[in-house]
């Protein structure tokens, strides 16, 4: 019953589903994805699948507990993802057999919190008594290895990682066709609607774009392109979100469309030109980012987010902004509005880098490349993308990193 690979995680999903197709694809029956839960109906109620567990990979461990727990220790090498059976994880780490282990943040609401004896104590018993062990870290997320090197886990083992969602490749000359609205610009938000991901700052931004027609219009200055700002998600806040956009008069400017399949939302990525994503630190990746480049979207992100510093080069491929600074938000979605060339420009650099780099079939490539280096005990780390060195980067200082591996507009 060994595998060569076995992925453990709470569920499959359509942002995990296209790496692990990618695994089985090079592995065949000798890759399984373990899923230790069903999916929640929250998930399911906002267009997730839970069809996935249908695939002829997937075993699920609460269907057959001494199954899955047998594939988990038998197996060459554990994936061991988000899911509440850390004790399955432990039992194969104690016998030292190969483990690579997928994290996000673990202090994303401050790393002050590093300091509380307890918090320690359940650290120390599920990370970093295992230091020396042959324990490897996969950071989902840029902030993810400056908050496990305050507890001094994962010494030189941390490495780059995320979601990896559909690879879709076109044409690009056709779908910048698909694009043209006839001057009309058209930004996209998705996501839920929540504090975290501030769906606010997508009503204040057409309100001042319309604000600042009217200031052009009265000084006879060319107007900003016409724009249409789509809404694609639900939450807490949809209400207050709806409530805002009429009382700012933009009932005609910005539509709201609920929750979508993700095949839908990469429907209607595909005919925007740019992706705004304000979400702060409290996203551990969000990989609508992902999503957005690979359709050609020129996105605005906010930098505090896990996945901005891995994917965006500053005015090269994206444009990020610092947590909380909506102007500087608003006023780089009005630079590319009004400068189609280089929108189109990011918009393509935007779409190879998820073609050439950051897409399931090269993170596949690269961790079974790894894998074979680790039982070596060899480090064959490629320079950048998937599976390259992590940085050790305080969130403070984050900002800095993105604006080094970019461009300024204009140079």
């Amino acid at each position: 019953m060994s595998k060569k690979l076995v992925f453990m995680s709470n569920f499959i999903n359509h942002h995990q589903k296209p790496f692990c197709d990618a695994l089985y694809k090079r592995l065949g029956d000798d890759f399984v994805f373990v899923q230790t839960e069903p999916m929640e109906q929250e998930r399911i109620d906002m267009g997730w699948s839970d069809e996935y567990v249908g695939l002829s990979y997937v075993k699920c461990l609460y269907d057959d507990e001494e199954g899955g727990r047998e594939l988990i220790m038998d197996a060459e090498v554990l994936i061991a993802g988000w899911t509440a059976r850390t004790d399955l994880i432990k039992a194969r780490l104690n016998e030292k057999k190969l483990t690579v282990r997928i994290y996000e943040r673990i202090y994303r609401e401050g790393q002050y919190k590093f300091i509380s004896p307890f918090g320690l104590m359940s650290k120390y018993s599920e990370h970093i008594k295992y230091r020396k062990y042959p324990a490897y870290l996969l950071c989902a997320g840029a902030y993810v290895p400056s908050d496990f090197s305050l507890i001094h886990a994962y010494p030189g083992k941390m490495y780059k990682f995320g979601y990896f969602p559909e690879l879709r490749k076109y044409h690009l000359d056709k779908l910048f066709e698909l694009k043209d609205s006839s001057g009309m610009i058209e930004i996209v938000f998705a996501g839920r609607f929540l504090k975290l991901k501030h769906p606010e700052y997508i009503c204040w931004l057409a309100r001042d774009l319309k604000k600042e027609n009217e200031k052009r219009k009265s000084r006879n200055e060319p107007l900003l392109p016409d724009f249409r700002v789509h809404m694609i998600g639900s939450g807490d806040l949809e209400h207050p979100m709806r409530k805002m956009i009429t009382e700012y008069d933009l009932l005609d400017k910005v539509q709201f469309y609920g929750f979508l399949s993700p095949d839908k939302v990469r429907t209607i990525m595909e005919r925007c030109h740019i992706m705004v994503f304000p979400s702060d630190e409290l996203e551990g990746w969000g990989a609508v980012v992902n999503e957005a480049m690979n359709s050609a979207c020129a996105v605005v992100a906010c930098s505090a987010a896990g996945s901005v510093p891995y994917l965006i080069r500053q005015w090269d491929n994206g444009v990020a902004f610092i947590k909380e600074d909506y102007e500087s938000m608003r006023d780089a979605v009005i630079y590319l509005m009004t400068h189609g060339k280089e929108r189109e420009q990011i918009a393509r650099r935007a779409y190879r880098t998820i073609v050439d780099q950051w897409n399931p079939d090269n993170a596949a490539d690269m961790l079974l490349y790894m894998i074979e280096g680790w039982q070596q005990g060899l480090d064959h780390a490629p320079i950048d993308g998937p599976l390259s060195k992590a940085p050790v980067i305080a969130p403070r200082n984050m900002f800095a990193y993105i604006e080094n591996n970019g461009t300024r507009k204009g140079s």
